[in-house]
């Protein structure tokens, strides 16, 4: 199995640290393909900046989606993609672009989270983030299971150095969801935040979900499930229309999966029996 796993913002730093994590939770035997976007913001905080990110992450998709102009499919066919930032930049839209699953870290932690509790917490590194997360949890219909977001109020130093310089910060806002919020279950949320949770574990009383390792387990499990292709539907291929300004991989992935979608011709009946 070969996963690629997109960071949607533009921190080399972010990327390390998904890129270690994942590999501490991938099965023995899957391969992952880790890249960073290639336009964007230092790290996503907004609605708006969440809309920029959905564009690169969409063009790294399309880049590993076949190949252009009979040329090679970069790095290869894969299996299965994960959009590695909290808030899911781009998802679910970007389910109707490939016919391989494409799973969010967001919509895999709350899944696990939902597996393990009746309420959750949501633990983020910015006041800021906070209504595109609700705004998130609310998408998925779990309104109603969100015992609260915590954030840190303070300016970052650096967003690759969170977990360090705001790890007792973050645990003690991961507690005080517990005793204060009445959370089951807490999530880390963010790439940031990438295998903090392993560190911390046994310090907060209740199961925590790390993203990025929720969002590789649960892309494993689905490629696994081999439940078939978006051809109807919500999440069928855009219609074929007039375009024009995409990018050449873009266009091209584009073009495959309208293709696809397109019913078979149905066979010829066959001649009555004499």
């Amino acid at each position: 199995m070969k996963l690629l796993v997109i960071n949607p913002n533009i921190s080399d730093d972010v990327t390390a640290l998904i890129e270690s994590e994942a590999l501490r939770s991938a099965s023995p035997g899957t391969q992952l393909v880790v890249r960073t976007a290639g336009h964007g913001v230092e790290y996503i905080e907004t609605r708006f900046e969440s809309l920029i990110a959905a564009g690169a992450v969409a063009e790294i998709i399309a880049e590993h989606h076949g190949p252009v102009d009979g040329g090679p499919i970069h790095g290869g066919p894969i299996d299965g993609v994960v959009v590695a930032a909290f808030g899911d930049p781009g998802m679910p839209a970007l389910k109707e672009l490939t016919d391989v699953p494409v799973v969010g870290i967001t919509e895999a932690a709350l899944c696990a989270a939902a597996l393990q509790g009746h309420r959750f917490s949501i633990i983020a590194i910015s006041d800021r983030i906070q209504p595109w997360y609700r705004d998130c949890v609310e998408r998925f219909g779990l309104g109603g299971r969100l015992a609260s977001i915590r954030s840190i109020n303070e300016t970052l130093n650096g967003i690759g150095s969170v977990q360090q310089d705001f790890k007792e910060t973050l645990l003690a806002l991961s507690r005080q969801a517990v005793a204060e919020d009445g959370a089951d279950v807490v999530i880390l949320a963010g790439a940031p935040l990438a295998g903090l949770a392993r560190e911390l574990r046994g310090q907060i009383p209740v199961p925590v979900v790390d993203g990025i390792s929720a969002g590789i387990r649960m892309a494993e499990a689905v490629v696994g499930l081999h439940s078939g292709q978006h051809r109807a539907g919500s999440f069928a291929p855009p219609p074929v229309k007039a375009r024009r300004g995409l990018s050449e991989n873009l266009d091209a992935a584009l073009a495959a999966a309208q293709q696809a979608a397109r019913p078979a011709a149905a066979p010829a009946a066959a001649a009555p029996a004499r």
